[in-house]
């Protein structure tokens, strides 16, 4: 099997957005579409390796998230079949509500960012549940429901490559480091830890998180990607308990995002990068919700 690194370029900055192309005797598959602002450099990518877009047979979208599913009703324009968690599949479908949700979180910089996103056509969606074989150009992709980022998040394996999207964390070039993209509404540091101990119980050589490339190196990556839930964790407990405005921890998080970043040995260009790809201020939204919702009441008793 193989597998090509597509750089979708995101914002003209690159290694920030992956989409994985693993070609087969019918055309392609492709994990992940990137968003709607990618398109150009998508198709660009495709031909590269020597395909057209109506030759992408199958994509397989770990969450519905913008940055991995924006292109989708583009894609199933040209004839390609979109897998999608079950939970997600209407947003895919219908995506009014996703779009608005994004627009109060992103307001004017909602085109530049992330582009349009065209619906999926109901014959061209197929709703995936935790433990599905899938079969696709003679290729096995074996589907896991991997939440903590996301309710509706899956993991693909196929061979020995596990395509991790964002439960994987965001790792991109340079030092070997890991940081959690945690957007409200949906995370959730308990459910991130428990689809870490599932990835574990599976078994595969290379790891592929969206953000950003294939790695070889999937034990160290997942021995790291615990260490930075029980870092986030740390923090979260320091912090949390004094219950400060989402103000203050839009200033707070940013700041330990750039100390730990310094502690591993990143430099300011790759900091920069990882902020493009895990904006911290949206983490420090998520993290607000799920103290409230998850962590104050159980503090409580």
């Amino acid at each position: 099997m193989e597998i090509f690194t597509l750089d979708l370029n995101f914002q003209d900055v690159p290694g920030a957005i992956a989409a994985y192309l693993i070609p087969h005797p019918q055309g392609a598959m492709l994990i992940e579409t990137g968003p709607g602002s990618t398109i150009g450099p998508l198709e660009k990518a495709l031909a590269l390796h020597g395909y057209l877009p109506h030759q992408i047979t199958d994509a397989l979208v770990t969450h519905i998230h913008l940055d991995h599913a924006g292109a989708a009703g583009w894609l199933a324009g040209h004839g390609a079949k979109i897998h999608v968690h079950h939970f997600g599949l209407p947003h895919l479908l219908n995506p009014e509500r996703l779009l608005h949700s994004a627009g109060r979180i992103y307001g004017d910089q909602m085109g530049p960012l992330w582009g349009g996103m065209l619906p999926v056509p109901a014959d061209h969606l197929n709703p995936l549940r935790d433990g599905d074989l899938l079969r696709i150009g003679g290729l096995d992709i074996r589907v896991i429901e991997t939440p903590g980022h996301a309710t509706h998040h899956m993991a693909f394996v196929i061979g020995d490559t596990c395509f991790a999207g964002d439960i994987g964390g965001v790792r991109l070039a340079g030092p070997p480091y890991i940081m959690l993209p945690m957007p409200p509404p949906e995370f959730h540091l308990e459910q991130w830890r428990a689809s870490l101990a599932k990835l574990r119980g599976r078994t595969f050589r290379q790891i592929a998180p969206t953000h950003f490339g294939l790695y070889t190196d999937a034990a160290l990556h997942l021995d790291l990607l615990e260490q930075t839930l029980a870092d986030v964790e740390a923090w979260i407990l320091q912090v949390m308990p004094a219950s400060p405005p989402l103000e203050e921890l839009q200033v707070l998080l940013p700041a330990w995002f750039q100390q730990r970043a310094r502690e591993h040995g990143l430099t300011g260009t790759d900091s920069a990068a990882h902020e493009l790809a895990n904006p911290a201020w949206m983490s420090a939204a998520g993290i607000d919700r799920y103290w409230r919702k998850s962590r104050v009441p159980n503090e409580v008793r």
